[in-house]
């Protein structure tokens, strides 16, 4: 999923740490990795869904893009100065009448 996070919720399950004379007390690291653990599945979770919807904004974009693309076809300038000519010659029959 995301290649900057580095451990896994397995992992920190299964971390086994050393002991010694005047060490930490494995209960209390049990509980702090616990909730650590609890954190990374919620991170997941939101990280999952995020990228759903980030997949589906991207496939709306698109979608889209191509709709607008579809109703607004690209005219070419030759089309362009054609449509220009012939408004221009039905605005002369308007005003001018069939004297021309």
């Amino acid at each position: 999923m995301n290649q900057d996070i580095r451990f896994t919720t397995k992992q920190i399950l299964e971390k086994d740490f050393k002991t010694s004379m005047r060490g930490y007390n494995p209960d209390e690291v049990d509980k702090f990795l616990d909730a650590i653990i609890q954190d990374y599945e919620v991170f997941y979770r939101k990280l999952e869904q995020l990228d759903q919807e980030n997949n589906q904004l991207k496939r709306e974009l698109k979608k889209n893009a191509e709709r607008a693309q579809r109703q607004s076809p690209v005219q070419t300038a030759g089309s362009t100065n054609y449509d220009i000519l012939q408004r221009l010659s039905n605005l002369e029959k308007q005003v001018f009448g069939n004297k021309l």
